[in-house]
């Protein structure tokens, strides 16, 4: 099983000078530990307005800067928006092969439409054609990137002439892609699309299983019809984390952060309402988080299970981990910077992860996925041939578009100007 890190760079209220530059920075950091102890991927969302969840609007930069202070470490963006009215395609298409480029063929194509109405309405993007949107926007960045030239488009939500879309990714045809999902409707979209899941439902690990299973006979099935030029077969789920010897240690330090990440998840997507500059997730998060302590104490003593099972000792790990592991997730993924989990204990627990926990998962790695490949290479190959191509033009069917000053030009003999025609007679 493979690991990953994840960022909403989350930055709770209230805020000093320095805190933004400081999350950053510190972030930065944590990628170059997890590069040096052989996590396998740090994933780095894209949001827009989401004050406190997420101060991750330039997940491209952010990515770039790690990939010149890694050496090994993939870099997913999980995810980038593709709908025409946050991102257009070919700047899509553009950054992802640019990014793969810089980081030596180490980008991971997340993809995603977001659900949140600041997000949506920030750009006059409509609920109802959202998943449409993405869907066209998605089929045709992939032909922009394995396509030379691009044939041009005209669809409902976007459309653009013939071009060559330059730089073309180190990976071939494009970068290994992904959808969000956090709900079991869009793991088996991303099945039906040959797309790899990244989930964010934060299920039970045994909850784990029939996603998995349904994941993988749709993959199998002539259902599968992939959206780009090539199939990710993996299911990627999240998990919270914080890691220490002593639990009490542990859940102090990382369960107020991951319950914030799924409180102000909850109050941005579905319960909340807020007021751009001036709502106070945080202190709304405390009051409810003290409210329901006061009805249910915690026992600090007693190992977390479910979404918080990443959170305690390192046996307390390798027991939640060993449950993804036997129902045949590709990897996990875990939320360790949310809430106010400081840095230090964020390297911390990563050292002490690698050190006493990872070695278990790691050491069969090559092994599985050698098998996984050899066995699911027939079915990729059948999901292949029924995917309808679009078509290559033909070099005499490539358009000519003459320069601006040529056409200028050529326009003004065609048609003189004013001051060129003869005055009129009389």
């Amino acid at each position: 099983m493979k690991f990953g890190i994840f960022y909403e760079h989350q930055l709770p209220r209230p805020w000093k000078e320095g805190d933004e530059l400081k999350l950053f920075q510190d972030a930065l950091e944590q990628v170059e530990v997890a590069d040096r102890l052989g996590i396998d991927y740090a994933w780095e969302v894209e949001h827009h307005f989401l004050e406190e969840y997420s101060h991750s609007s330039a997940p491209e930069v952010f990515l770039a800067a790690c990939s010149q202070r890694t050496k090994n470490i993939r870099l997913g963006q999980g995810i980038r928006q593709v709908i025409p009215g946050y991102n257009h395609p070919a700047r899509t298409a553009e950054t992802v092969a640019t990014l793969d480029l810089v980081s030596n063929g180490r980008v991971d194509f997340g993809t995603g439409e977001s659900s949140a109405i600041l997000e949506l309405a920030g750009f006059n993007v409509t609920v109802a054609d959202k998943r449409k949107a993405y869907l066209e926007a998605t089929e045709q960045i992939c032909n922009m990137m394995a396509m030379d030239p691009y044939p041009g488009y005209k669809g409902r939500y976007f459309e653009m002439p013939c071009r060559n879309v330059v730089p073309k990714p180190v990976q071939r045809p494009h970068p290994p892609l992904w959808v969000a999902c956090s709900q079991r409707e869009t793991i088996r979209m991303a099945a039906r699309l040959g797309m790899g899941a990244l989930t964010f439902a934060f299920v039970d690990p045994l909850e784990a299983q029939s996603w998995v299973d349904e994941y993988y006979g749709i993959i199998k099935s002539e259902e599968c019809v992939p959206i780009g030029h090539a199939v990710n077969a993996n299911i990627c789920m999240v998990s919270s984390f914080s890691c220490h010897h002593d639990r009490e240690q542990a859940i102090q330090r990382g369960l107020e952060g991951f319950e914030f990440f799924g409180y102000a998840l909850g109050s941005l997507y579905g319960f909340g309402e807020h007021k751009p500059g001036r709502t106070d997730l945080w202190q709304q998060f405390q009051g409810a988080r003290k409210a329901q302590l006061e009805a249910n104490p915690l026992d600090l003593s007693a190992a977390l299970t479910g979404g918080r099972g990443g959170i305690g000792t390192p046996e307390d790990l390798r027991t939640h981990l060993r449950k993804f592991d036997a129902v045949g997730v590709d990897q996990v993924t875990f939320i360790q910077q949310a809430g106010l989990n400081t840095h230090e204990h964020i390297c911390e627990s990563l050292e002490l992860f690698s050190k006493e926990v990872m070695g278990e998962f790691k050491e069969k790695e090559d092994e599985r996925e050698q098998k996984k490949a050899e066995e699911m290479a027939p079915y990729i190959e059948a999901a292949l041939a029924r995917k309808e191509r679009m078509r290559e033009l033909r070099d005499e069917d490539i358009p000519v578009f003459p320069a601006l000053g040529r056409r200028i030009a050529e326009e003004s003999v065609e048609e003189p100007s004013i001051y060129e025609k003869p005055a009129a007679a009389g």
